[in-house]
């Protein structure tokens, strides 16, 4: 009888070392929480792809006058190679400072694209309430590291616009601009997001 139950408890004991890989792999493990730094870079990976899909859908066959616009941010110092060179604080606020800026140039764009009935007018819509977001969050983020907020550039904007084409025209060059801005503030994000972790 005792050597009976012997067998029956290490029949049971193999059983469960058998099932114990099972149980383990089951029960999922925690996600991690998105950190303030994944959401900036999720936004703005966002705000780039619709900027693509505009672009794509309001296409031009001609080539567009440059230049309309002389209060964009630079850009063209701007490269791959100086992003392992970002500091923190001056990161953020210049980021912030330059969409703010895009901010103002986009809500100039909407106001004249309802006059002109602009068939990307939804979107764009979408655009400017993605971008404020956006703003919103970098600003919280910055006040997290105590970064220094810039004072606003005044932005200079073309004059008024006759014409549908010359909406459509400014709408392409922005655009453009604004592609190239959200791909370098997407790496940028994520390049400090380290540096962020070192500070908080």
């Amino acid at each position: 009888m005792k050597l009976l139950l012997d067998s029956s408890s290490s029949l049971l004991f193999s059983l469960l070392l058998a099932q114990l890989p099972v149980f383990t792999t089951a029960s999922p493990l925690p996600q991690r929480r998105p950190t303030d730094m994944d959401k900036l870079s999720n936004q703005t990976k966002n705000l780039m792809k619709l900027t693509q899909e505009l672009l794509r859908e309001h296409a031009f066959d001609s080539d567009v006058e440059p230049h309309r616009f002389r209060s964009l941010p630079e850009m063209s110092n701007r490269s791959a190679n100086d992003l392992n060179n970002l500091e923190l604080k001056p990161t953020l606020s210049q980021l912030h400072a330059d969409l703010k800026l895009y901010e103002h140039h986009f809500e100039w764009l909407n106001k004249v694209s309802k006059k002109h009935h602009h068939p990307a007018l939804p979107k764009l819509v979408e655009m400017i309430r993605e971008m404020k977001s956006l703003i919103n969050l970098l600003h919280r983020q910055m006040l997290r590291v105590e970064a220094p907020r810039l004072t606003q550039a005044t932005p200079s904007l073309p004059p008024h616009l006759p014409y549908q084409f010359d909406v459509l025209q400014s709408s392409h060059e922005l655009l453009q601009h604004f592609k190239l801005f959200c791909d370098w503030a997407y790496r940028a994000f994520i390049t400090l997001k380290p540096k962020v972790s070192a500070v908080q």
